[in-house]
C-alpha cells in the first residue's frame, strides 16, 4: 500500500504527542508536519502537501475551518479532517461548509480515528456517529419544513 503522509494542527502539544502515537501505529502512516495555530498550519500544508490534514476547530491566530477554506481555497489537494470537542448544530454546519471530509469528535478520537483517515483516504466522507445522528436529523427536519409547504398534488372529494 502507498504510504500515507498527515499532518497535525492543534495548539495543545500532548494532543499532538497522542494523535502522532495514534496514526503512526499503523503500517505506512507517518506525520510529515504538525503546527500550534492555524496561520502555521495553512503555510506548512501548502509547502508540505500531505495526504491528510487533521485539523483542530480551536486554535489561535486562526480558526481549523477558516484555515480549511484558506487551504482548499488555494487549490491544494490535501484532505482535511476536523478534530473538535465542539459538536453544536452551528459547529457541524459550518465544518460541512468548509469543505472537510470528516469530522471527528475528540471524545471519540480513539475510536474512531484511524476508521476516519482511512475513509477519507478513500475518497468518502467520515462523522463520528454522534455527528452523523445530528446531521441525518437536521436534514430530516429540513425535509419535512419542506413537505410543510409544498402543494399537495392529491384533489380532496367534493362532498
Amino acid at each position: 500500500m502507498v504510504p500515507l503522509r498527515l499532518f497535525l494542527a492543534d495548539d495543545h502539544e500532548i494532543v499532538r504527542f497522542g494523535l502522532r502515537n495514534l496514526l503512526e501505529s499503523q503500517f505506512g502512516w507517518s506525520v510529515v508536519g504538525e503546527a500550534a495555530d492555524g496561520k502555521e498550519a495553512v503555510e506548512k500544508i501548502l509547502l508540505l502537501e500531505p495526504d491528510i490534514a487533521l485539523l483542530d476547530i480551536s486554535m489561535p491566530s486562526l480558526n481549523g475551518l477558516d484555515a480549511a477554506r484558506e487551504i482548499l481555497g488555494q487549490g491544494c489537494r490535501t484532505k482535511i479532517l476536523i478534530l473538535s470537542v465542539h459538536d453544536t448544530q452551528d459547529v457541524i454546519q459550518q465544518v460541512l461548509d468548509s469543505g472537510a471530509r470528516g469530522f471527528v469528535l475528540k471524545s471519540d478520537a480513539m475510536r474512531d480515528l484511524i476508521a476516519a483517515v482511512d475513509a477519507v483516504r478513500s475518497n468518502k466522507t467520515f462523522f463520528t456517529p454522534k455527528i452523523a445522528q445530528a446531521v441525518l436529523e437536521r436534514h430530516m427536519k429540513r425535509m419535512s419544513d419542506q413537505a410543510k409547504h409544498r402543494p399537495t398534488l392529491v384533489k380532496k372529494k367534493q362532498a
